[in-house]
Formats: structure tokens, sequence, C-alpha cells
């Protein structure tokens, strides 16, 4: 008798100590997931305000310090200081408004905070779909009019002549259309790659039957396949980590049981995956002359003569793939942490999160 009640009070005391530790791992991997999420986005905030508003930024500050061996800015702060302390500021804040909040909301499930990332990230691909499906299309007619002679008839010497400048195409027709695809975004659910790698057909489709059947063949319509190519592999590579789509080179990992598999799936997220995704954020956004930053700020186009002017969008479609990426990876963690912490909504095969978009 003794002995069963020492064994039940062992076995009870594992599970206790089990629940405690449970108890504060859950809290630290909401933190880090979460921080590491959003993060990224107030680093892509510090860029834009750096690169495009001209604010003096962490690196002019520590310059002007003479801190860390960063070379000092051509002209002092002065003033400024207060701005680039204000984006400094910005990272630790977000971290102390994550931590609070995770504080706040113990009752909150790893699976949970998952879902709304990869809610997030889905958004995301959502706006950039249909950002790329309305520019390209808007951009592929005005340079079927240009090239043809006719935008000037349609639309009068002036207004035919700015659009054949790329920063002013951008600026009225370009950004206008991601506004309207934001707003699309934000009422339908569906992501639309079907649809995309249909239209990466019908346009590569449309080369060839004008070229051998007319001899006809322009800039911009290999322009347009190159844009919605690029897109397709880029805007779904998230979507496609969340449905276990990637090629997995399978040596091990089929014959390994849930738990192993969660093990290797989250610790991959972390190590592995997320600091891609910084890499490509930080060398893409290192200064005004980067892969990512130069032609967003020059709005770069083709030397093909009259093609689209969207190869600027080309070097953003890396910032997209990279922070939806990031997403989907830290929600990868949360939700095999999930398993392993075995919460009860947690998603019970581990090659898949389950987060439905």
């Amino acid at each position: 008798m003794s002995t069963a009640a020492t064994a039940g009070s062992g076995t009870l005391s594992d599970l206790t100590a089990a629940a405690a530790a449970s108890g504060r791992m859950q809290p630290a991997l909401r933190i880090l997931a979460l921080s590491v999420s959003y993060l990224g986005f107030v680093y892509l905030a510090n860029a834009y305000l750096v690169f495009w508003l001209e604010w003096p930024g962490v690196v002019a500050l520590l310059g002007d310090a003479g801190m860390l061996g960063f070379v000092a800015p051509k002209e002092p702060l002065g003033g400024s200081v207060t701005l680039a302390f204000l984006q400094i500021a910005l990272y630790p804040l977000t971290v102390v408004a994550i931590v609070v909040y995770v504080l706040r909301t113990r009752q909150r499930t790893l699976y949970s905070d998952a879902q709304r990332l990869s809610a997030i990230g889905a958004f995301i691909a959502r706006a950039a779909f249909w950002s790329v499906l309305l520019v390209g299309l808007a951009d592929a007619v005005v340079s079927f009019l240009r090239v043809e002679g006719l935008l000037v008839d349609v639309i009068g010497k002036s207004l035919a002549q700015d659009l054949g400048k790329s920063a002013f195409r951008a600026q009225v027709m370009h950004l206008p259309l991601m506004a309207v695809a934001i707003a699309i975004s934000l009422f339908t659910r569906s992501v639309g790659f079907t649809w995309l790698a249909l239209l990466v057909v019908v346009a590569e489709l449309q080369i060839v039957i004008l070229r051998f059947l007319y001899s006809y063949e322009q800039a911009f319509m290999a322009d347009l396949v190159r844009f919605w190519y690029a897109a397709l592999f880029l805007f779904a590579s998230a979507y496609t980590l969340l449905h276990e789509g990637h090629v997995r080179v399978d040596v091990l990992y089929s014959g390994f049981g849930a738990r192993r598999r969660a093990w290797v799936n989250a610790v991959g997220a972390a190590i592995l995956g997320a600091p891609v995704c910084w890499i490509v954020m930080t060398m893409g956004l290192a200064n005004k002359f980067s892969i990512v930053s130069g032609p967003l700020l020059s709005f770069e186009v083709t030397q093909a003569g009259f093609g689209l002017y969207v190869k600027y969008m080309l070097a953003g479609y890396l910032l997209v793939f990279a922070v939806t990426m990031l997403l989907e990876f830290m929600a990868s963690l949360l939700s095999n942490a999930g398993v392993l912490l075995e919460e009860a909504d947690a998603p019970k095969s581990t090659g898949e999160s389950d987060v439905h978009h």
C-alpha cells in the first residue's frame, strides 16, 4: 500500500515538475518567436526612415559618437540625434511590448500564436500577389501602347512622356495599384498562386504564338513572364513551407516519430531558417547601394528599350520572401514546440502546422 502510494506520489511529482517546466518554457518561446518576427518589421521600418526619409539611423549615431569603429557622417547630426535615438528605441520598445503582451495573455497557446503569425504572412503574400497581378497587367498595356506609338493618342503627349520616366510611372501608376491590391487582400482569403501559375503559362504561350505565327515580339512580353514567374516562386515559398511542399532530402526524417520530427522542425526553423531570412534583409538593405535598397530607391528598370518598368519590384520580392518565410519559420517553431510541450490544440502532424490561410 505504501509502495503504491510512494509510486503515485512520484508520478504526481514528475507531472508537477513537467507542468512547471512547460509553464516556464511556453512564455519564453512566445517571446522569442514574436520578437524575432516583429523586430523584422522594425528593421524594415528603420530602413525606410534612413533611406527614404533620410533619418540618421543607428550607424550614423554610432559614427557621430565615435563608437565601435563606425565612420562619422559627413555632417554632424546636431538636432537629428533625437531621431537617431528614437530609431534605436524602437527595438527595445518592441521587445518590451511583446513581453508585456505575453505576460498578459498567458492563456494563449503556442499554436494560437503560430496561427496569428501565419495569418500575417498570408496577408502579406496575398497583397503581394494582387500587386504583381495588377501592376503587371497595367504596365504591359502601357508598354504596348507606348511601343506601338498609340500612347500619345490615348492620354496625350505630356502624360505619355512622363510615363516614360520610371519614377513617375512607379509613383503615379504602380503605388496606387499596390494600394488597391492591399484593399483586395483584406476581403479575399484566396492566395491565388494557382492562378498566378496559369498566368505565367498564358504569358509564355502568347509569346510563342505571336513570335512564330505573326513574327511579333516586344521586350515587355518577356519581362511580364519573368515578373510573374519570380513572384510565383518567392511569394509561394512560405505557403509551400506551411503545407510541407518543399523538396525534402529525406534520409532519416520519414522514420522519425512525432516528437523527434517536432524537434527537427523546431530547431531547424530557429537555427537555420530564421537566420537566413534576417541575412537577406540585412544584406539587402545594408546601405543605399545594396541589392534591394539600390533598385528600390532608383526605381530601376531594364535596359531593354520599351520593356516593363518593374525591375525595382523584383528587388522588393526578396523582402516579401524574407518576411513571409521568417513569419512561417517562427510559426513552425511555435507549432512544433506545442507538440513537444503537449498542448491540447497542437497539430497532430508535425510535418505541417495545419494553419489555414
